[in-house]
């Protein structure tokens, strides 16, 4: 009788135990549905991602790896305004400056376009000068010469390229980069690239250069976009052979932390004076072939490469803006005309080439019979497209996706080449 009063007793207790924990259950399971508001997704996806998400420590950052190989060297730096090693605030030290308050020998800067502090206009000569800052010679690579000389080599022992590029093809610092290391080789100067991340870098498009297009805004047979850093750019450049007489430069890349190609990266400096924010980069591969045309992009406003017209459509159902001389364009096309066209600042980001735009200008420009051709006739489209095709395939009537096929066969060869050189 006792055993059985212990026994129920003891059932009893578990039964309630068992009905408890159920109700406890159901209670928090209630509370997290509560909780699971739209608000609150976001937030838990949010602060996963703040776990998760890792800002890119770009090469010039990692002092503690170039540093050692700048002892007792005397150092030649290809710079730019972009050319800086991040702080923890989000501030920044320019590279020459950092390098010079340790003590590194830095015997001679060089500069691409648009010039050591990124102020030239697109094209503009550049003149070597003085650093204000340091007192140091600045040799410009945009000037009477876009590769070292030798006599600019002789009192250096290293060199170290450091700029931000976009990714495209007919960006020049890509062009500038070859002749740096080509120039290098043949002095027998090893060259160091402090990498940094592509903000186009998440995709491959557009024409191969073909090369008796090669100019330079386009050297090697690459597509428009390439989806490649710096410095896996300049590992190509080397495993390719595409230096002169197949010189071969001694390269040391510096890599980026924390990034993939799909790593989303706003740049915090302009990498030139008509780029103006992470939007411009973003069209800036798709509306750049209008340079060769006589439609706009927007230099000589506030909102280059984001903006798109001409003065020759009537202004009605279009966006308007009129080009003055500013920062970065002396002297833009349709200087003082209102332009009427598309106003892009908003649009969605490009994950490939857009030639929506550009056909329907085309074709708008020829059913309106507008006596100026569209395509300018010194051929800088061409330059541009590195190809004639192009322009013929738009002249032909063919549609984007029809001009697009006709891509496929070279994107497909120059992802396997690219392949070969990844970093991330």
């Amino acid at each position: 009788m006792v055993y059985r009063f212990f026994k129920n007793t003891f059932l009893l207790l578990l039964l309630i135990g068992f009905f408890t924990r159920c109700g406890s259950k159901e209670q928090q399971n209630t509370l997290n549905i509560a909780d699971a508001g739209t608000s609150s997704v976001a937030k838990k996806v949010n602060a996963s991602a703040e776990l998760t998400y890792k800002e890119p420590i770009v090469g010039a950052n990692k002092t503690a790896e170039l540093l050692p190989k700048l002892a007792n060297k005397r150092v030649g730096i290809v710079a730019n305004q972009t050319s800086v090693i991040f702080k923890s605030d989000k501030s920044y030290t320019h590279l020459v400056d950092s390098l010079v308050s340790l003590k590194v020998d830095v015997k001679t800067v060089f500069s691409p376009e648009h010039g050591f502090r990124g102020k030239a206009d697109a094209g503009e000569i550049v003149k070597d000068g003085k650093d204000v800052k340091t007192g140091l010679p600045i040799i410009s690579l945009y000037g009477k010469n876009k590769k070292p000389f030798p006599k600019q080599l002789e009192n250096l022992d290293i060199l170290i390229f450091d700029v931000q590029d976009v990714g495209v093809r007919f960006y020049t610092y890509i062009s500038t980069l070859h002749y740096v290391m080509e120039a290098c080789a043949e002095s027998n100067i090893p060259v160091i690239v402090l990498d940094r991340p592509n903000p186009n870098g998440h995709y491959i498009d557009g024409p191969i250069l073909e090369k008796a297009f090669k100019s330079f805004i386009g050297m090697h047979p690459i597509p428009i976009v390439h989806g490649m850093t710096i410095g896996e750019y300049a590992q190509m450049i080397n495993g390719e052979k595409w230096l002169e007489n197949n010189v071969t430069c001694d390269l040391t890349v510096i890599s980026v932390e924390n990034y993939t190609h799909q790593t989303p990266y706003s740049l915090p400096i302009k990498p030139s004076p008509n780029l103006p924010n992470d939007q411009a980069i973003n069209l800036y591969p798709s509306l750049c072939l209008f340079e060769g045309t006589d439609v706009s992009i927007g230099r000589g406003t506030e909102t280059q490469f984001q903006v798109v017209g001409t003065p020759r459509f009537d202004m009605k159902h279009f966006d308007h803006f009129t080009p003055k001389p500013n920062f970065g364009a002396k002297n833009p096309k349709h200087n003082g005309k209102m332009c009427n066209g598309y106003d892009l600042t908003t649009h969605e980001r490009l994950e490939s080439l857009n030639l929506t735009w550009l056909l329907e200008f085309y074709n708008r420009y020829k059913i309106e019979k507008i006596e100026t051709p569209f395509f300018n006739k010194n051929k800088f489209f061409t330059k541009l497209a590195g190809t004639e095709k192009l322009q013929q395939q738009i002249e032909a009537g063919m549609t984007e996706d029809q001009i697009k096929a006709t891509w496929q066969e070279g994107l497909e060869a120059f992802s396997k080449t690219r392949a070969k050189y990844l970093m991330y």
